[in-house]
C-alpha cells in the first residue's frame, strides 16, 4: 500500500536560507560559494549589465558516512507572508529573475560520505533585464521522502541553498510603501478593570528595484494631540526584496480606554521615506450604553409628559399666544376712545 505525505519542502528550505551570514547548513550537508583569493563568500555577490554573462562555482558538501544524491537547481527568492524571512521558490514554480537565467551543466549530483563536490554554473543576463536587485539561490534538494516515526504516513523533503544576490546594472530606485493600516482594539467594559490593547496590522510594500533594510516608527497622540506612545518597531524583515509586500502586526498594550487615538507609522530606508496613519475612538462600552439608555429614558419622558398634558391646558396656552399678538386698540378692556366720565 502507498503511504501518503506532506511535503515541507518549502518550510525547510526558508529555514535553512534564514540563518546568519555564513554557508547555509542543516547538518547533513551545506551549499556555499567556492572561496575567492582573498576570502570566504557567505553568498554570491554578482554585477552583471544586462547581456552579460557571469560564471561561477558553488560547493555541496556531504557532512554524512553515505554518499548523497542531489537535485540541484537555481530558484527566485522572495519573502515569507508570515515574518519576511528570505525564501525561495520551489522546484516547477515560475521563475523570472536568477532562478531563469542560472544555467547549471547537469540537475543532479552524487556527492561521497565526507566530501565535496564543486559545481561550475553560468547566468545569463537578458538583454531586457530590469536594472535592479534580483535575489535567488542555488539549490540542493535531497529527493528521498524521510517518514515519520513508527511508519507514520508524513514525510518530507529537505534542500539547502546557497543565496545570490544579483544587481543589474542601470538606474536604481528605493521605494517603500506602508499600505492599509488597520487597528483593533480589545478593552474591559468598564475602564480600569481589565487591560487594554490595541493590535495595529500593516504592510510594508517594496515598491522600488532594490533591496531594501527598513525601519519603522510608530507614534500614536490623543486628544489636543497629546503623546500617547512613540516606539521604534523591532519585528521587521531585514531585508524587504524588491516588489514584495509583508503583512506586519504590532501589539500596543496599556493603550487609552477613554480617548481619540490617531496612529501614524513612519518606515525610512535607504534615503525614502513614507507615512500611513489610522485612528481608532477608546470608549468604555458599558458606560457608553448606560449614558445613551439614560438619555433615551429622559427624551421619552419628556415626549409621554407633553402628551399627558389636559386638552385645555394646552388651549389656554394657544389663546394667550393668540392675544398677546393683537394691536392694543382691538383689546375690548382698553380704555383708549372711551367718552370722559363714561
Amino acid at each position: 500500500m502507498r503511504k501518503p505525505y506532506v511535503l515541507l519542502l518549502p518550510l525547510l528550505l526558508f529555514l535553512t536560507l534564514a540563518t546568519p551570514a555564513r554557508a547555509a547548513d542543516n547538518g547533513s550537508w551545506s551549499v556555499y560559494p567556492v572561496s575567492s583569493a582573498v576570502a570566504a563568500r557567505p553568498y554570491f555577490y554578482v554585477s552583471a549589465d544586462p547581456g552579460q554573462t557571469i560564471e561561477d562555482k558553488v560547493v555541496v558538501a556531504n557532512k554524512t558516512a553515505e554518499p548523497l544524491t542531489f537535485r540541484l537547481y537555481a530558484a527566485d527568492a522572495y519573502n515569507t507572508a508570515r515574518d519576511g524571512g528570505f525564501a525561495v521558490k520551489s522546484l516547477g514554480e515560475k521563475m523570472r529573475g536568477v532562478g531563469a537565467w542560472a544555467e547549471l551543466p547537469k540537475d543532479r549530483v552524487t556527492v561521497p560520505g565526507r566530501a565535496t563536490v564543486t559545481v561550475p554554473f553560468t547566468v545569463r543576463v537578458p538583454e531586457g533585464a530590469e536594472p535592479g536587485d534580483h535575489p535567488g539561490a542555488i539549490v540542493a534538494l535531497d529527493e528521498r521522502v524521510e517518514q515519520g516515526e513508527g511508519g507514520v504516513a508524513l514525510g518530507v523533503q529537505r534542500a539547502v541553498g546557497a543565496r545570490v544576490y544579483l544587481q543589474v546594472g542601470g538606474p536604481t530606485l528605493p521605494a517603500l510603501a506602508v499600505e492599509n493600516v488597520r487597528i483593533s482594539h480589545d478593552q474591559p467594559l468598564v475602564p480600569g478593570l481589565g487591560d487594554s490593547t490595541a493590535t495595529i496590522s500593516y504592510t510594508l510594500h517594496n515598491t522600488g528595484n532594490v533591496t531594501l533594510a527598513p525601519k519603522v516608527e510608530l507614534k500614536a497622540s490623543g486628544l489636543f494631540g497629546r503623546t500617547l506612545l512613540t516606539r521604534d518597531l523591532t519585528k521587521l524583515p531585514s531585508q524587504l526584496l524588491p516588489g514584495q509586500r509583508v503583512r506586519l502586526t504590532e501589539r500596543w498594550r496599556d493603550a487609552p480606554q477613554l480617548d481619540w487615538a490617531d496612529v501614524r507609522l513612519t518606515a525610512t530606508a535607504k534615503g525614502t521615506e513614507e507615512s500611513a496613519k489610522a485612528s481608532f475612538v477608546a470608549v468604555p462600552w458599558l458606560v457608553a450604553g448606560v449614558v445613551a439608555a439614560a438619555i433615551a429614558a429622559g427624551v421619552w419622558l419628556l415626549i409621554r409628559r407633553r402628551r399627558r398634558r389636559p386638552e385645555g391646558a394646552r388651549g389656554a396656552d394657544i389663546l394667550r399666544l393668540r392675544r398677546g399678538a393683537r394691536p392694543a386698540a382691538a383689546d375690548p378692556q382698553s380704555k383708549v376712545g372711551q367718552p370722559a366720565g363714561g
